[in-house]
């Protein structure tokens, strides 16, 4: 079973898990959780030690006001103040230890959670960058945002304080029920009756909490998803006016988040008054008992108060325990979202005997090559190309005929079905990432810029670049007129996904970045589609140039940037159907030649 059908990767995220695929998960989130811990374990062993010191010196405090009542008293009236000093002397003592190594264990749990955290968020992001673009084209980017957000939140709140009150909690229950039974078998038979109905409750608890909280997390992860998907597609919002619908369908998830939330706030409502009830029930017995044992001389006062005040203090973590478990049951579907994500493999892996390519010709050959998608509807059936190093190809065609998956064999986003896709020779599969990146460069019609200067998103092309390269790759796309026009220059920040600059700006930019990066190949997707006339014909005139000693795949629906192609290939349904030179084919009375005069006849 693949990774992506238990996580949910690819999909919409699921509940309804099969046994198999819950141990699965299970483990899954164990291996993960093993691995961040490991190098903390100096760190927690000293802790657990720090912790269980910590807790006895707390919980010895009834035994030894039993001990000043019933021996101190009784000695003072002697005029001997040493049975009383000793205890108050020893009640201070373990009181200062108790407060000083719980403030140490306190320090070195946030230690040990800031280190878990800076390693998962660093392990997430870097997987996030390693996966193959199918994973992002079928993943949304909201669900991906909550895995970096809301899901680690949850795991710092379990971390931060949730595994804290657990392990105090547990140890003082421990302790408390020892020195209970030391002191007086009778009311500690009473505490272990009272285990009962309380065992009963939290199993009650446990079955219902843990549907509800993962049904929390899944609709808080969609509430995100539909505000990141939102505001990074305002502009289609705007311009299609679907603020209403949105705020509908946003009203309806906030409702479905309200909701799962009230019903885990039902579910603590009955939970809490249930433990205090209990609690004070158990008290209740325990002194009632006891008065009747200190009548009848079985017991000693000091020790009916110290047993009433532990069986108070058994009961007190049980609600802080409850809240570890909201935190615990919060925490526990995050980590098994990330690890869903972390155990993702690469469906274009890199290779494991690389072969290393350091300068590149451009010569690209398709080997009888065929790709379909998951869906298994077959994009390229065997299809085979030859394209010569220098060459400049132009593909054309209708939507959905296969020129962009073509580009995308090309830049190794996927790799084929079947068949051998090659670059000099070499292929693709086998090539090392570094080489391949350095080689093969493509833009596409979405010119993504990054938050930084102009300056800095063109040098994303060629890290470490000089100033007058990239002046240089500006100038040869025509970009450098308005870059200098902007405010600051070079220096000028293009603000998020590069909203200080229009769209021909910043497809300009992108330009220059690729022409930076000098590939033995360079592939434009539309790259041409956002740019004005005047801005085309700039690129068109630098192409003429730039393209000149590299290999060149063009894809475009403007055929006025087919003209600087050597060869023009139509493609349909995933085949070529025409192969030749613009001219050629112009002259000729195919589909090329028919777009062609389509395309004149809209410019008169």
């Amino acid at each position: 079973m693949s990774q992506a059908t238990v996580s949910g990767v690819g999909g919409e995220e699921r509940n309804d898990f099969t046994a198999a695929e819950s141990r699965q998960i299970r483990e899954r989130s164990t291996r993960l959780l093993g691995s961040l811990l490991r190098p903390e374990r100096t760190r927690l062993l000293i802790g657990l030690v720090v912790v269980v010191i910590s807790t006895a010196a707390q919980v010895a405090g009834p035994a030894l006001i039993a001990f000043g009542i019933d021996s101190g008293l009784p000695a003072l009236l002697s005029n001997d103040w040493m049975p009383l000093g000793l205890a108050g002397v020893a009640y201070l003592l373990t009181g200062v230890v108790g407060a000083v190594l719980m403030a140490w264990f306190t320090v070195l749990t946030a230690r040990i959670s800031q280190a878990v955290l800076l390693d998962l968020r660093k392990r997430v992001f870097v997987q996030t960058q390693k996966l193959s673009l199918e994973f992002h084209e079928t993943y949304t980017s909201g669900r991906i945002i909550s895995r970096q957000t809301s899901d680690l939140d949850a795991i710092r709140e379990l971390l931060d304080s949730g595994i804290n009150q657990l392990v105090q909690g547990l140890l003082s229950m421990l302790f408390i029920g020892i020195a209970l039974f030391s002191l007086d078998w009778a009311s500690g038979v009473i505490l272990v009756v009272a285990l009962v109905p309380l065992v009963i409750l939290t199993r009650w608890f446990q079955l219902r909490s843990q549907t509800l909280f993962r049904l929390t997390r899944t609709t808080s992860a969609k509430l995100i998803v539909k505000f990141v998907e939102t505001m990074t597609g305002i502009r289609a919002v705007k311009a299609f006016r679907t603020e209403k619908s949105n705020n509908a369908e946003f009203e309806g998830l906030v409702e479905g988040y309200r909701s799962a939330n009230a019903r885990v706030i039902r579910l603590f409502g009955i939970f809490d008054p249930g433990l205090v009830l209990i609690g004070n029930v158990t008290v209740a017995v325990v002194l009632l008992v006891g008065a009747f044992r200190v009548i009848d001389g079985h017991v000693a006062i000091g020790v009916l108060l110290a047993a009433v005040l532990y069986t108070r203090r058994f009961f007190d973590p049980m609600e802080e325990m409850a809240m570890f478990y909201n935190s615990y049951q919060s925490a526990a579907a995050a980590l098994e979202k990330i690890s869903g994500v972390l155990e993702e493999k690469p469906s274009v892996p890199d290779p494991t005997s690389p072969i290393d390519l350091w300068s590149s010709k451009g010569e690209l050959t398709f080997d009888d090559v065929e790709f379909s998608y998951q869906n298994g509807r077959v994009v390229l059936p065997s299809f085979t190309l030859h394209i010569p190093a220098g060459q400049t190809i132009a593909l054309v065609g209708s939507t959905g005929a296969g020129k962009s998956t073509l580009a995308k064999l090309m830049s190794r986003f996927y790799d084929p079905t079947q068949g051998i896709l090659t670059l000099d020779g070499i292929d693709l599969r086998q090539l090392h990432p570094k080489d391949l990146r350095r080689a093969i460069v493509m833009v596409t019609q979405e010119a993504y810029l990054f938050s930084g200067t102009v300056a800095d998103n063109i040098a994303i092309g060629k890290p470490g670049a000089s100033r007058d390269e990239i002046v240089a790759a500006a100038k040869a796309v025509g970009a450098d007129a308005f870059i200098e026009g902007l405010p600051n220059g070079y220096e000028t920040d293009v603000n998020k996904r590069g909203g200080r600059v229009s769209a021909g700006q910043r497809q300009l930019i992108s330009f220059a970045r690729a022409f930076l990066a000098d590939p033995a190949v360079l592939i434009l997707d539309e790259a041409t589609a956002s740019l004005d006339i005047p801005s085309e014909r700039l690129v068109q005139d630098a192409l003429q140039t730039l393209l000149s000693d590299r290999t060149a795949v063009i894809i475009a629906h403007r055929l006025s940037t087919v003209a600087i192609a050597d060869r023009v290939l139509v493609m349909e349904q995933g085949r070529i159907i025409e192969d030749g030179t613009p001219a050629d084919l112009i002259a000729g009375t195919g589909r090329f030649s028919q777009l062609h005069a389509s395309w004149r006849e809209s410019l008169v």
